[in-house]
């Protein structure tokens, strides 16, 4: 193990974020004796209101200054209680890679460094690690600069993912996706290193028609990716290795997102695949990936697994990975510790909610189009819901023990609608969980 601590250090560092992931952080490790730290720039994020949040400290937002976030986090590590910091999200997971060296004579280190983890938040270089070890993904090309896959998202002649340009049936089915998860200066040339820009979303291609790729360009401060859109199922592979070897593992399935088309996860049911596991193991194994990973894929029609992405941090539906039995917060909390981490032994078939995506999900069946996913009934979806609801009642925020986070997330919700109109649904099938 790289970077352990000393075991008499009983604290952590949790950012704490709208999605539910920080929630399940400080309710696993809290409820464990652990003295949870929950940092945020938002004084009203629902993981400030926790019973198991032991202590909140306000930092900078790394939207606004990058570095001054990344200052924050390390002082907080500097305190002798403090074991470790929990990446919840990408710019987390990217400020503690990119300063790993400054951190590890501090707290414990359970996350990749710069190079290897921009292997992951560069989609293109992803594809490229896929390419080479057999890893199914969907035909992708830079939007301006092309390259020649076959159809079953391997290079073609060994032009790989960065070919020559080549021409493109635009009547196929085509989604422009960021080429890299998170923009920042180790990524996109001449950007301020104090800056930290999110990625724009995914969105589909009107069939018949080339896209203005300089406009789009423009819009995503970088050359997007250009993707076949691939018709499928969800399903994620949740991971944590240490060293280039993992230590646990879980999958689930997405039945539903926040819209009709897919996007991040309101529905979801664990399971053991075989051909998952091994996909999602291909590719961590190749990466010699250290640390936590939810690696994303899409069951085609022909029943093949294809790579869509991997968020290199914990996930937003981790709170119903911990119901089910593959408690990863915790898993987290031995590696920092250089404590043995064993496969969790999870319980397959059981579904898990979060209910404001499920509301979203009914809005966006009411109101979003997308041109190639047919829109489902309302009734029928109202059924669906509601049927899921009853037979699987587990909700990732709403708990006995700890409801003020629920409360708390309905009314950011309901004041966010307040002040303004809720993002536009352009993500498809692929979008982040």
């Amino acid at each position: 193990m790289s970077s352990t601590v000393r075991t008499e250090r009983r604290a952590v560092v949790v950012p704490a974020i709208s999605a539910p992931s920080s929630v399940a952080c400080l309710r696993s490790l809290g409820g464990r004796g652990v003295h949870t730290i929950a940092v945020s720039e938002d004084e009203g994020t629902p993981s400030f209101y926790s019973a198991y949040c032991d202590e909140t400290v306000v930092v900078p937002s790394p939207h606004e200054d990058l570095l001054a976030y990344k200052d924050a986090l390390l002082e907080l590590s500097t305190r002798p209680d403090v074991a470790t910091i929990v990446p919840v999200r990408e710019e987390d997971v990217y400020v503690l890679a990119a300063h790993r060296e400054e951190f590890t004579p501090h707290v414990a280190t359970p996350w990749p460094d710069l190079e290897t983890l921009s292997r992951v938040q560069d989609r293109r270089r992803l594809f490229e690690v896929a390419a080479d070890h057999d890893v199914a993904f969907p035909e992708t090309r830079l939007l301006e600069e092309g390259a020649a896959t076959d159809g079953g998202g391997r290079p073609d002649g060994g032009a790989a993912v960065a070919g020559i340009q080549q021409g493109i049936d635009w009547n196929r089915e085509w989604i422009v996706k960021p080429r890299y998860s998170i923009l920042a200066g180790a990524y996109i040339d001449g950007l301020d290193p104090a800056s930290c820009l999110s990625s724009c979303s995914t969105s589909y291609l009107s069939s018949g028609r080339p896209p203005d790729a300089a406009a789009i360009t423009a819009e995503m401060h970088h050359v997007p990716l250009l993707q076949e859109y691939v018709p499928g199922d969800e399903y994620g592979f949740f991971a944590l290795y240490d060293e280039g070897e993992a230590v646990a593992t879980f999958q689930h399935r997405q039945r539903r997102g926040w819209t009709y088309a897919g996007g991040p996860s309101a529905y979801r049911e664990s399971v053991r695949i075989p051909a998952l596991e091994e996909a999602g193991r291909t590719l961590l194994d190749a990466l010699e990936w250290h640390g936590l990973a939810m690696v994303e894929f899409l069951r085609d029609e022909d029943g093949e697994f294809r790579l869509m992405e991997v968020n290199p941090r914990f996930w937003s539906s981790l709170p119903f990975t911990v119901r089910a039995g593959a408690d990863f917060p915790a898993d987290y909390w031995r590696l920092a510790r250089g404590e043995a981490v064993s496969q969790p032994d999870y319980e397959v078939g059981i579904g898990g909610h979060l209910l404001r995506g499920e509301l979203l999900y009914l809005r966006s069946v009411l109101r979003d189009e997308f041109e190639l996913v047919e829109r489902p009934s309302f009734p029928a979806a109202l059924r669906e819901v509601a049927g899921s609801i009853l037979a699987s009642p587990r909700f990732d925020y709403l708990v006995a023990d700890d409801p003020r986070p629920f409360f708390r997330d309905l009314w950011n919700a309901y004041d966010l609608s307040r002040s303004s109109e809720p993002p536009a649904a352009t993500e498809p099938p692929s979008a982040r969980q």
